[in-house]
């Protein structure tokens, strides 16, 4: 098994590179960690998408009795939308049973940037060791690529953060017939010198800072909390992101 992680969007923008790869989408700050949640929560399924007029009319097309519509520009939640892009709002009482719509500035638009990849995961520090599990579960005879959302299509230390966290995990599991790149022991670099404290770590990179200063530090302190999740991994399948059986998934608990 061979791991790799593109920083930026950019490094992944054309898909060719994906062809047949198992790809995990990382947004800690805090689409990935809001769709952990919301699946966690009972929530049917998310839909990312990349605008707020295509959210828009899928919710409509749908039927607002059967839809949450989530998301934010530049940080702050979008007007008339039920939901921001906060994980700890995704309760059972708001989400369970619903199809929850979402648009986000990085995290949802790089959903649509996986073209070719053979398996689509939905990564987090919530559910790192859930995902490596999944992939190595997937066999020995694959290649890897952590792809982390970025911010404004710039490195993101979150999202690195998060991506070192799942390598870490992998590692453990997969020992020998790990291939670890470059790119990827650099963020396991990263992670292992964020763990003592990851809230802090993820507080003082420079997109945990800009969500602290709007008043979101405890989604911040939400998205850091490391393998909490016992539900099956959110799986991509070019529309649609679902777990195995969101029924049956806890509800998280805010630990901080």
């Amino acid at each position: 098994m061979i791991l790799d992680v593109r920083f930026t969007p950019s490094a992944f923008a054309s898909g060719t590179d994906l062809r047949n790869a198992t790809a995990v989408v990382i947004d800690v700050l805090r689409a990935s960690s809001t769709i952990v949640a919301a699946l966690m929560s009972g929530a049917r399924e998310v839909i990312p998408t990349d605008s707020v007029e295509s959210a828009v009319a899928i919710a409509h097309r749908i039927g607002s009795d059967r839809t949450v519509l989530a998301g934010e520009r530049n940080s702050v939640p979008i007007p008339g939308f039920q939901l921001g892009n906060s994980p700890a709002s995704c309760n059972a009482e708001t989400v369970s049973g619903k199809t929850v719509v979402m648009t986000t500035t990085n995290g949802t638009r790089a959903f649509q940037q996986t073209h070719g990849a053979q398996m689509v995961l939905c990564g987090a520090l919530m559910n790192a060791r859930n995902v490596a599990q999944r992939v190595a579960a997937a066999g020995d005879d694959q290649r890897v690529v952590l792809l982390c959302a970025g911010s404004y299509g710039q490195f993101s230390m979150d999202d690195a953060i998060g991506a070192g966290a799942i390598v870490r995990e992998l590692r453990d599991i997969a020992g020998d017939n790990l291939t670890i790149l470059d790119s990827a022991n650099a963020a396991l670099q990263l992670f292992q010198q964020a763990e003592r404290d990851v809230s802090e770590a993820l507080l003082q990179s420079d997109h945990g800072a800009h969500l602290a200063k709007l008043g979101f530090a405890d989604d911040v302190r939400f998205c850091a909390q490391l393998n909490v999740s016992a539900a099956p991994v959110p799986s991509f399948d070019g529309s649609l992101l679902r777990i195995a059986d969101p029924a049956s998934a806890p509800q998280p608990q805010l630990r901080f």
